[in-house]
């Protein structure tokens, strides 16, 4: 279990703007510990610049994010990760030429960790993720979807009071999926944190989180429920398009 005391991270009234590009118009998000939290919505709707935000890779133009409140923007991704928010990438970004053991050290050493506390952390992670037998392999030598799992146990390595995952079923297949979906429901219980997953795949979303925030075009469109989202009609117009389909039509 974590022994970070971080309870909330939100995002107010953020705004993203690339040159002319708005990527973000005035979003509002908050996460909470013990929490499944689902960021949804097409393709450019923000939903990854969001994530580079609330883990401090990416300041807002204008906004803020706070931690239990306090304004953290700005901070930067390393004082983040110690402050408690860790996060997985699209591209699993391991060190390829390091053992899966040894890639979840250096993420606990950079999160402050001491030595030995690192080691336990990555042998208890890796056990508790299946991964164990895998400890001694070099990343460059594990399958795709052994990679999509040892960049979550990366993240979990920094002991983050919340773990922000992009995208981490894409390219898995359905036996993976559901062994992810297992692993993902049960974070908050047995690591105390709270969880933001960005997901195409409906079925995960659907199928783990408690809430879901719809972002279009880098405005927020609808927040609630798995249900109450699904159910929502500007979300789906957004997904269906304008003459969307009926009600009872499957949107996830």
């Amino acid at each position: 279990m974590t022994t970070q005391t971080l309870q909330t991270l939100e995002a107010r009234d953020v705004h993203i703007s690339f040159g002319g590009i708005r990527a973000l118009s005035g979003v509002n998000m908050k996460l909470r510990r013990g929490v499944v939290f689902g960021l949804i919505g097409p393709n450019g709707a923000g939903k990854t610049t969001m994530v580079n935000v609330l883990s401090g890779f990416q300041r807002p133009t204008s906004g803020t994010v706070n931690l239990d409140g306090a304004d953290a923007s700005g901070i930067g991704p390393q004082k983040m990760a110690r402050a408690g928010i860790g996060r997985s990438f699209q591209a699993a970004r391991l060190f390829r030429d390091m053992t899966v053991e040894q890639n979840l050290m250096v993420a606990a050493f950079g999160a402050g960790l001491p030595a030995a506390r690192a080691a336990r952390a990555a042998h208890e992670i890796l056990e508790w993720m299946g991964l164990a037998a895998a400890a001694g392999k070099r990343c460059d030598t594990l399958s795709y979807g052994d990679e999509r799992r040892v960049s979550i146990a990366r993240a979990l390595a920094l002991d983050p009071a919340f773990v922000l995952l992009d995208e981490p079923a894409s390219g898995m297949n359905d036996a993976e999926c559901d062994a992810l979906m297992h692993t993902i429901a049960h974070l908050p219980a047995r690591f105390g944190c709270g969880v933001l997953l960005i997901e195409h795949n409906m079925k995960v979303i659907m199928g783990v989180c408690d809430r879901v925030h719809v972002l279009d075009g880098g405005r927020s469109l609808a927040e609630g429920t798995p249900v109450e989202v699904q159910n929502d009609p500007t979300v789906r117009r957004a997904y269906l398009g304008e003459k969307a389909a009926p009600k009872s039509a499957a949107l996830f």
